[in-house]
This record gives C-alpha cells, structure tokens and sequence, in this order.
C-alpha cells in the first residue's frame, strides 16, 4: 500500500469510527454495537497505518511471529488467571521496533490466542488494548530502556488494559451509571492486579533481554551491504 492510500485509509476508518461513536451518543440502545464498530475502525486504521511506512516482507514476518509468540504464552498461562506475557512482549516491541509494529503485534497475539480461548465481541477490545499498549511503549521508547522503568511501564499497562476492558463491559452489558461502573471496576481490580505483577515478575526477568534481542534485529534488517 502506497503512503498516501494508507492515509487515505487511515481517515476512512477513523471516520468510520467516529460516526459509530456518534451513534453511541445519539442512540444508548445500540451503544455496544455501535462502539464494536468503532474498535474495528480503529484497529483497521491501526493496520493500515503499518502499511504505511517503509514495511518488508522481513518485518511482516517478524510481527507475525512476534504476534504469535505472545499468543502462545497467553495460552501456556491461561491457568493462571490474568497472569500472561502479552502486555511484555508487546510493550518490548513497541520500545524496540516502534508503535507501528508494537500496534501490529499487539492486536495479532489478541486475535490469535483468540482462537484457542474464545473469539468473541470481546476480542476487538482486546486486540485495541493490547495494539495500544504497543504503541504507548513505542511512542516512550526513549524512557523504556532501562530494567526498572520498564518494569514499572508495564505494571501501569496491566491496570491500563484491565481499565479499558472493564470500561467496555460496563458500557456494553450495564447500566451506564456511577453505581454500575463503580461495581464492574471494583469487581474487575483483583484481577487486574493479578496482571500487572505478573507484567512486573516477567519484565523484570526477561523484558529487556527480549528488547535487545528484537533491537539487535531491527539494526540488521535495516543494514545494506554495498559491493564496490
């Protein structure tokens, strides 16, 4: 895709998602509906936003397997309850290959181990949350490369992604009041937490091994042999 088809795209989309949000305003009866869209939106601007940077076959196979990778682990770590190394692995794309590629992996791992635990109108949200995990990590790659901070960054992207994911469950299923909302939070909050030490544990043992192992990558695919 061209640079300017993928804007192209982008401001499609995004419209796309702003009038599905429109409707969530104007008509509350369809509001789940209507936010669905909007994360669909969103994530196929997010999509077509990869598209359009200088992308190779190499780095469509590397989020690819990124992407994948996390999923597996989310799926090894399905019997621990909110204990999983996506939020890691994303946030350590997104620091070493930038919020593009982060996006990309973070919402293929959602969609992925998706298939092994359950699709549903949850997954979109999940495959938004995770996408913006990765490109927040991207955006503060700067800050990110050191053991503590980063360990500390993805501490906050548990609560984060647990926030997003209770706010739709209160939009999508309940009573769009302060009472509800104060429940669905406080109902959600031990899991999320449960989440962000298991970010903490795992980011501290490997999250910046695996940063270096992905920006030792990026240095060689991006290196060009000249013969003279």
């Amino acid at each position: 895709m061209s640079r300017s088809r993928g804007l192209a795209a982008i401001s499609i989309l995004a419209g796309v998602a702003l009038t599905a949000a429109l409707w969530a305003a104007l008509d509350p009866a369809r509001g789940g509906l209507a936010v669905l869209l909007a994360a669909v939106a969103v994530i196929a601007a997010g999509f077509a936003w990869l598209e359009t940077g200088a992308t190779s076959a190499r780095d469509i196979t590397l989020v690819a397997a990124l992407g994948g990778l996390a999923a597996a682990g989310r799926v090894l770590f399905a019997a621990i309850p909110d204990v999983q190394p996506v939020t890691v692995t994303v946030a350590a794309a997104g620091v070493a290959l930038g919020p593009r590629r982060g996006f990309a992996v973070g919402a293929i791992a959602a969609l992925t181990s998706n298939f092994f635990l359950g699709q549903g109108v949850h997954t979109p949200w999940q495959m938004l949350a995770w996408g913006g995990c990765g490109v927040l990590a991207g955006i503060l790659r700067k800050l990110l490369h050191r053991r503590v901070p980063f360990a500390v960054f993805c501490l906050l992207l548990g609560f984060a992604f647990g926030m997003v994911m209770d706010l739709w469950e209160w939009f999508t299923f309940y009573p769009h009041t302060w009472a509800a909302l104060t429940a669905v939070l406080a109902q959600g909050f031990a899991f999320n937490a449960a989440h962000a030490i298991g970010n903490v544990v795992l980011a501290l043992f490997v999250g910046p091994e695996l940063r270096r192992v992905l920006e030792r990558h990026e240095r060689r695919s991006r290196t060009e042999v000249v013969w003279t």
